[in-house]
């Protein structure tokens, strides 16, 4: 601490005076503390408060997790600060802290301007500086601080650090998570998804130390790694497993599946070898276990007939509850097969490219009591300009004709690749004397519709109503265009209200048109008396 005499100038040291705490402060107040009261619980739940991202328990990279409308490295600095207020803080304090660590690499918030200025290593020589690696030297810090101190080790479950930081600290993260016994989810970098030998030490620890980790992946390359599951069987509590273009057998992935009791999400991607075999029951063989959560992308073995089977079995019919279907053997003509067999179904996603129109009368039509969420995105491999429309459309006439007969009840959202399914889901109007009771549309709720020509464009939203007795055809509002841009908090409330205005109208096109202002001046119009006298006299003085 510098001397009250050797300050430089009198505005130093009144800047040194006022910081200083006095005793005899008007605003330190003795007396007795009313918050050693509460019980630890709930004292804890007031301080997550502080830091609400301290809380968040999914398994998503520091990337997709992040929160909008705040700075959590400023939040993570005021919850450290109460850990100073006394014992009972301290220990809430670090329960919260040390149970989801972010490693972010900046400040969202003004701090940042000012912090980036003081990161950089600047000489005599080279005035510009270098700029402080922030997040590898609180990787470090962290590491040290985890190994030191086991109490605080044992209470992480969730470590997440930007994408260059888990690329470059491989080290530094093997010497982290080998002390970290509860952990169950941990940003990696991609060299250990594909068994990379600059990753084998990081993966040894993982598999040795981390017993409740929660989340992994397997790329090309780690075929013979993720073979080995089944007998060394590491994570018993895994809950969500990604493959990805992966070359191994069906019987490979039926073993290593069933050695994973509590997996309830499963994706598949880029799978040319996996076929309707793994949905087989056999004596010999374990059977596929139930999944909640299914995802299958680029599969071309995998057909209806498979799901059919698989989802025969009780266990796993009552289990399914979201499922994805994007470039597989599964025809969007055999959709009704699967919405049939899977009644507990929440949430159904179907991609896939039609070169022929549908047929509706030849197959039944789309039902399902329990599906909320639907995305039916079917598009055309090409147009002939001799058509009067493309093949696809056909498929969102059947899927309009089974809501309006009421085959959906509990549907609340719908995505399509159709800019014509609003006004196929509106019902014919009613003539101009029948009965005043509303017809019968298939709707018992409103219906968020989203709709686009081509999967470039963005979301146009239209929310469909169903009739009533003053309105017997039912509503649909304008289709509009969804910006996730917000203009007044583009840069987060930390930053004032400078923020840009802006107006956003689409063209119909996907893009949108140019509107202005309304606080400046607006056009005036040519016909005016007072404009073509200004005009007149203008062009006198510029004619001489």
């Amino acid at each position: 601490m510098r001397s009250k005499s050797r300050l430089k100038n009198g505005n130093e040291a009144h800047v040194y005076e006022n910081n200083v705490p006095s005793s005899r402060s008007p605003n330190n107040r003795t007396g007795r503390d009313l918050t050693s009261r509460l019980p630890l619980k709930l004292l804890t739940n007031i301080l997550s408060h502080i830091c609400p991202h301290a809380l968040d328990d999914n398994y998503s990279s520091l990337e997709e997790s992040m929160r909008d409308g705040g700075c959590m490295l400023c939040d993570m600095r005021d919850l450290a600060q109460c850990a100073l207020v006394s014992r009972r803080f301290l220990v809430a304090t670090q329960t919260i802290l040390y149970h989801n660590v972010r490693m972010d690499p900046v400040h969202y918030c003004e701090r940042e301007i000012d912090l980036a200025a003081k990161r950089k290593r600047k000489s005599f020589f080279e005035r510009n500086g270098e700029p402080v690696d922030a997040p590898k030297q609180r990787v470090e810090q962290f590491s040290r601080t985890v190994r030191d101190n086991q109490s605080l080790a044992i209470q992480v479950e969730f470590l997440k650090m930007p994408y260059m930081t888990r690329e470059t600290c491989i080290a530094d993260l093997a010497r982290t998570v080998s002390v970290l016994p509860n952990l169950k989810y941990v940003d990696l970098p991609d060299g250990i998804y594909s068994d990379d030998r600059s990753c084998l030490t990081l993966k040894q620890e993982l598999e040795a130390r981390c017993a409740d980790l929660r989340k992994m992946r397997y790329l090309h390359g780690a075929e013979r790694s993720f073979a080995l599951l089944s007998q060394s069987r590491p994570w018993q509590n895994l809950e969500i497993l990604e493959l990805t273009r992966l070359e191994i057998e069906p019987n490979t992935l039926v073993s290593v599946m069933a050695s994973f009791p509590a997996l309830h999400e499963l994706k598949l991607e880029d799978s040319p070898l996996i076929d309707d075999s793994i949905f087989h029951q056999s004596p010999s063989t374990p059977s596929f276990p139930p999944i909640t959560t299914f995802v299958l992308q680029s599969t071309p073995m995998l057909t209806a007939g498979g799901f059919e089977a698989y989802l025969s079995r009780p266990e796993t019919r009552e289990v399914l509850t979201h499922l994805t279907i994007l470039v597989t053997g599964v025809l969007p003509s055999e959709v009704y097969r699967i919405l049939a067999a899977s009644p507990y179904l929440r949430s159904l996603r179907i991609n896939q490219a039609v070169q022929r129109a549908l047929t509706p009368s030849a197959i039944p039509p789309l039902a399902s009591r329990s599906l909320e969420i639907l995305r039916f995105e079917i598009e055309s491999t090409s147009t002939s300009p001799h058509d009067l429309q493309p093949p696809s459309e056909s498929y969102y006439q059947y899927l309009a004709s089974s809501i309006l007969a009421g085959n959906f009840p509990s549907l609340v959202s719908l995505y399509a690749l159709s800019t014509s399914l609003p006004s196929l889901l509106l019902p014919p109007p009613a003539a101009p004397f029948a009965n005043s009771r509303a017809p019968f549309s298939g709707l018992r709720q409103p219906l968020m519709l989203y709709t686009k020509s081509i999967p470039e464009h963005d979301w146009y939203l239209t929310v469909i109503s169903p009739p009533t007795s003053n309105n017997r055809r039912g509503s649909a509002t304008a289709t509009r265009p969804i910006s996730f841009y917000n203009g007044s908090t583009q840069l987060g409330p930390q930053w004032g209200d400078k923020a840009r205005d802006s107006v956003i109208v689409g063209n119909g096109f996907g893009g949108f048109l140019a509107v202005p202002s309304e606080d400046g001046p607006r056009p005036s119009s040519s016909g005016g008396h007072k404009h073509k006298h200004s005009w007149s006299k203008s062009s006198r003085g510029w004619m001489g």
